[in-house]
């Protein structure tokens, strides 16, 4: 199979949420950053509030819920956003598995396009120091992008579009991180766990009771220690 080519354009997308999943809450922001990936350039960009009843996530976001509803074109931000949809080859996110939950929910339109996890599919590069499953901010400062406030989604997709400016090898990282990628299970006994948390290996999630990490073949073979694929059952969370 040949590599997936480097998309030309990313659209960086982050969201804000009243919940942590759509069974028990809304989307109250969205903020997104088209990006020309060959310039290392914004092109456009979009932030709006969707009207909410209630936020107990106010403590975390900062959006009052009485906000949300203030009167505001949040139907022409989201045509605009669906625009910047159709203007890109793929989506970026710091965390896709939860970004992506939110989409196809009306109002938000599904999003066919590839995702690209900025914490999970690419792999920065070993001088920035950075822990695996790092935060936007922790990467914002790695790469030496003044950080000033967090949790609303315009902002940390600023932060996340000064990283791209910066990166030299910025096509060879995504084309990295569209590599088909599963599953796998660290095989490690329990005195040697600590090599698997600093392969990036995660505890019981989402696996009960082992280390595991999403990886292409190629990343599960360049381990020093065995893993081995996981199947759909063994996702299934504990009872």
């Amino acid at each position: 199979m040949p590599p997936s080519p480097c998309p030309a354009t990313l659209l960086i997308l982050d969201t804000e949420t009243t919940a942590l999943d759509p069974g028990h809450g809304q989307c109250i922001e969205v903020g997104a950053i088209l990006f020309d990936v060959p310039a290392r350039a914004v092109l456009a960009q979009v932030s709006f509030l969707l009207p909410a009843a209630e936020n107990p996530a106010e403590h975390v976001n900062g959006i009052p819920a009485a906000v949300s509803r203030r009167p505001q074109p949040w139907h022409a931000g989201l045509a605009f956003f669906s625009a910047l949809l159709d203007s890109a080859d793929a989506v970026l996110a710091h965390n896709v598995a939860f970004d992506r939950q939110w989409f196809g929910i009306a109002p938000l339109p599904a999003i066919a396009l590839p995702w690209i996890c900025s914490m999970d599919d690419i792999r920065w590069p070993a001088d920035r120091h950075l822990r695996p499953a790092s935060s936007v901010r922790d990467l914002a400062l790695a790469y030496g992008v003044p950080v000033w406030a967090a949790h609303r989604a315009l902002t940390d997709c600023t932060y996340l579009a000064q990283v791209l400016e910066r990166c030299d090898d910025l096509e060879d990282l995504l084309v990295a991180a569209r590599e088909p990628r599963r599953l796998f299970r660290a095989q490690l006994s329990y005195a040697e766990r600590h090599r698997a948390r600093e392969a990036g290996f995660r505890w019981n999630d989402p696996v009960p009771g082992a280390w595991s990490r999403r990886l292409s073949e190629r990343e599960a073979r360049a381990l020093s220690f065995p893993v081995q694929p996981v199947e759909p059952s063994d996702q299934v969370a504990a009872a």
